[in-house]
């Protein structure tokens, strides 16, 4: 007998968890698949949502998700080689099973969301001994104070800050800069152009509507971050690599020829200045 399902009905920001979800198990579905992520195909078998009816799907829709996820678990990787140890906060990180596909056996983990979605991921994905799931405003200070300070720390926010204000993705930028120094943050950013379009009320696709996006970033003003916080002491481009047939063949243009190369989505690292140790 199989697991019971389980019923998944959130708010609109909340609800784009299950888009991403489902776009990463419908390209995990594939023989040549680009990401390989069996537990995402077993949670949308498992939940209780009209995921095509109300998604559609767009097989070149779940590859570009495949490459923007592909960049987050390269870092992650990357880092957890540096720092076997290390802790891993995922913030706002809905459904996103990257523990699954990346986890070494020996760092920590922990989640901080809105309680409705840490309900349902304690539902679905019960933490192990080494996942912490706390239910907490991203935007709010005091989740930081849950983060083990005696070890190495990369944040993650993926598919998260489009949906903050910009006064709040600089605060939070600098509150990571400040809070954990010698760390990093890897973050995503949608173009200008796709912001607009959400924010009014453009973006419909099957019976789909994207949540308006109030930040934005095209690629090349990535530099501008270092605003945030002096505590910022380096930014990086992370860019998706591979990509199959006509998605294959224009990425190398997309990243490369102007205008599209500055308006493109991005996926960037912002690396944090240590303490009076490093220098100072």
């Amino acid at each position: 007998m199989g697991q019971e399902r389980v019923a998944a009905r959130l708010g609109e920001i909340p609800e784009t968890a299950l888009w991403t979800l489902y776009h990463r198990a419908l390209e995990a579905r594939r023989p040549d698949t680009l990401l390989a992520d069996p537990k995402a195909v077993e949670l949308v078998d498992r939940i209780d949502f009209p995921f095509e009816e109300r998604f559609g799907a767009s097989e070149t829709q779940a590859q570009l998700q495949a490459l923007r996820v592909a960049c987050f678990d390269r870092e992650v990787t990357d880092f957890l080689a540096r720092e076997p140890r290390g802790t891993v906060v995922c913030l706002g990180e809905g459904l996103e099973t990257q523990y699954w596909r990346v986890d070494n056996g020996r760092a920590q983990w922990l989640t901080v969301d809105l309680p409705e979605m840490v309900a349902l991921r304690e539902e679905l994905l019960p933490p192990g001994p080494r996942q912490r799931y706390l239910a907490a405003d991203v935007t709010e200070p005091g989740w930081a104070e849950e983060v083990d300070r005696g070890r190495e720390v990369l944040v993650s926010a993926q598919g998260l800050l489009m949906y903050l204000r910009p006064a709040q993705v600089r605060a939070l930028i600098a509150g990571c800069a400040e809070q954990f120094p010698g760390g990093s943050l890897v973050l995503d950013a949608v173009p200008r152009w796709f912001g607009r379009l959400t924010t009014e009320g453009h973006l419909q696709s099957h019976h789909y509507r994207a949540p308006a996006m109030p930040w934005a970033m095209d690629a090349a003003e990535r530099d501008k971050l270092r605003t945030a916080s002096p505590s910022v002491a380096a930014v990086r481009d992370v860019r998706p690599v591979g990509g199959r047939g006509l998605v294959g063949a224009l990425l190398p243009l997309a990243l490369a020829v102007p205008p599209l190369a500055a308006r493109r989505p991005s996926v960037t690292v912002l690396e944090f200045a240590g303490g009076v140790d490093d220098g100072q």
